[in-house]
């Protein structure tokens, strides 16, 4: 054999042996390697995971999760993945497929067992119906895709994590599906007070808020004084309408009673015009809406001129972990929301 051909050998070896311990399990660092595409999930992945895993995301809190770029550098991230986890209702269309196919990592290509749509179990809000187009906006055929601000979804999303990570790592299940729990725990504490919740029982306490019947319980067994939380924070201002930027927040509004009357975005995904604004602040004026809400990424010119023109105050919040100083981690994620719209919207 010659020199030349021994030489083409060796490296084909190499590549070869460099590839199949780039995609093993455990190579390395003896952890799964999971890769999102938001902080939200990477923290739910690394509460669950706990020292199990090694997780990383493709965007940061402080940016549009919308626009993400494909660098060569996330695709590097994704030849190295385990798992691949994904917010879906395509959040992630404009380059999820570039990613994934950039990486050549067959493990984490959509129908693998290392590719988790986190939608999938999560009830969607604001499906368009109808005919869907481009002239219509930033429209996402399957539902508004910002469902991770409900604290009940995130509680879906840590119980599938810890089953996709159950099954590429077996013999972990019972740690991972354990954690799972201390997150649901620590989510309807936070969500609805201790004491509620020791009463009432976790798992009922959840499936009457995601009926919306949870109020007509506590009434109906005038255990109305023992909710706590951000629900009994939230609770003085039941119905009251405000107007975001984006259409960021449904699944908040929706789970703490407030109605999104309007958005700054005439169009989602469109810089508010001059005649949507004019006639947004005639709304606003004419239904006492006192507040905007809206994320620190966008800019702020338009709201503050609505703001100046009605009244209102303007609220910027953080809506991903790391979005923000305080929003260093999911509970603090909400809570800060909280914290901000109860300020706000108090007299």
């Amino acid at each position: 054999m010659k020199v030349s051909e021994r030489i083409i050998i060796s490296i084909v070896l190499c590549l070869s042996l460099s590839a199949v311990f780039s995609n093993d399990l455990f190579a390395g660092t003896g952890k799964l390697r999971v890769l999102t595409t938001t902080p939200d999930l990477k923290y739910i992945a690394e509460f669950v995971g706990g020292d199990r895993v090694k997780a990383d995301s493709l965007s940061r809190g402080s940016q549009d999760p919308h626009f993400v770029e494909a660098k060569p550098s996330y695709m590097v991230k994704a030849r190295k993945a385990d798992i691949f986890i994904r917010v879906g209702m395509a959040l992630e269309a404009g380059y999820e497929s570039l990613i994934l196919d950039g990486s050549r990592n067959p493990g984490i290509q959509v129908g693998r067992r290392g590719y988790l749509d986190m939608s999938r179990g999560i009830t969607p809000l604001e499906v368009p119906k109808g005919d869907i187009d481009r002239s219509l906006g930033d429209v996402h055929p399957q539902g508004n895709p910002h469902y991770w601000l409900d604290p009940l979804n995130a509680v879906i999303m840590a119980d599938r994590i810890a089953d996709r990570l159950a099954k590429l790592s077996p013999e972990d299940g019972r740690f991972f599906k354990s954690n799972a729990r201390v997150f649901e725990r620590k989510i309807l504490n936070y969500l609805f007070g201790k004491e509620l919740v020791d009463r009432v029982g976790g798992k009922d306490i959840a499936d009457l808020a995601r009926k919306d019947r949870l109020e007509s319980f506590l009434r109906e067994r005038d255990l109305g004084y023992m909710l706590g939380g951000w629900m009994k924070k939230m609770a003085p201002f039941k119905g009251r309408r405000i107007v975001t930027y984006h259409r960021s927040w449904p699944y908040f509004a929706h789970r703490f009673g407030l109605v999104v009357a309007n958005e700054l975005e005439a169009k989602p995904g469109i810089s508010p015009g001059p005649r949507h604004i004019k006639l947004l602040i005639e709304q606003m004026r004419d239904e006492g809406i006192t507040v905007i809400l809206m994320e620190p990424f966008y800019n702020d010119k338009p709201a503050l001129l609505v703001a100046e023109k009605t009244g209102a105050k303007v609220v910027k919040a953080a809506n991903s972990v790391g979005g923000s100083e305080e929003a260093k981690d999911y509970f603090s994620l909400i809570d800060s929301i909280v914290r901000e719209l109860t300020k706000a919207l108090a007299p």
